[in-house]
């Protein structure tokens, strides 16, 4: 196993363990952080699918956390 597959375990195991979380910003922080680390580990294998796919997962939720945390000021 080298580090790139050691890269998209890691990736799968962080999205994983996202949705055990009950609380949806903690949820989708840390969703944000394994679709950060699905997009390197696609430009890794040189997989545009999954790095497009990703990117838009991180983005959407993103948007969603920043609408969450501009709604608690």
């Amino acid at each position: 196993m080298n580090g790139t597959e050691i890269l998209g375990y890691i990736a799968m195991v962080i999205v994983a363990c996202s949705f055990l979380l009950k609380d949806v910003i903690k949820l989708r922080l840390v969703n944000v952080a394994g679709a950060v680390c699905f997009v390197i580990y696609g430009g890794l294998i040189g997989s545009y699918p999954v790095m497009g796919l990703n990117t838009f997962v991180a983005v959407v939720n993103g948007y969603y956390i920043w609408k969450a945390m501009k709604s608690k000021l």
